[in-house]
């Protein structure tokens, strides 16, 4: 299944990089913590397609790994597709916020998987580079979460400093 998803996000980039509207970016995280002795590491590949100056559909892919004393081990996989709406732009900084929903597979070494899913909206904010290159952040999560990143179901508002993540994006 990763491998088909991962082969379909290659094919939409390759087949897009001509196209005017599109942008790929990503994040990646790396996370050592001596004390409890965990590791963990995070890839999340982005692409999309502008509509307009303030709408844009996007998808999101997360591949993310984590080890506890070298012994427990979980992966967990994830697509994300979002609505991006853009509320306010100057020539340099640009405020947004995705709607969309999400389904992860996590997996624990020698346990069954759990699936989950999320529906909510992520506010962001995306500072201009240049003409191709942005940076961007996003914090916080308003909705309902049912064993997506956690085990459990939950809802709410999130807007805390473990829910920052910073990332770029590429437009073409």
């Amino acid at each position: 299944m990763k491998k088909i998803v991962l082969f379909l996000f290659v094919a939409i980039a390759t087949l897009s990089v001509s196209a005017q509207d599109i942008y790929m970016g990503g994040a990646v995280s790396l996370w050592h913590n001596d004390d409890a002795d965990v590791t963990s590491f995070k890839l999340a590949p982005e692409v999309g397609y502008n509509l307009s100056e303030k709408w844009a559909l996007g998808v999101t892919l997360e591949f993310a790994h984590g080890t506890i004393l070298d012994e427990a081990k979980v992966n967990k996989f994830a697509i994300a597709p979002y609505a991006r709406y853009s509320f306010y732009e100057n020539k340099i900084v640009r405020l947004f916020v995705d709607g969309g929903f999400g389904f992860s597979t996590i997996k624990p070494k020698h346990q069954d998987a759990v699936n989950g899913f999320e529906i909510g909206v992520k506010p962001g904010i995306a500072v201009k580079l240049n003409q191709h290159f942005s940076l961007i952040a996003k914090c916080g999560f308003l909705g309902y979460q049912d064993d997506y990143s956690e085990l459990g179901s939950a809802f709410g508002f999130k807007f805390g400093s473990e829910d920052l993540s910073f990332g770029f994006h590429y437009e073409f």
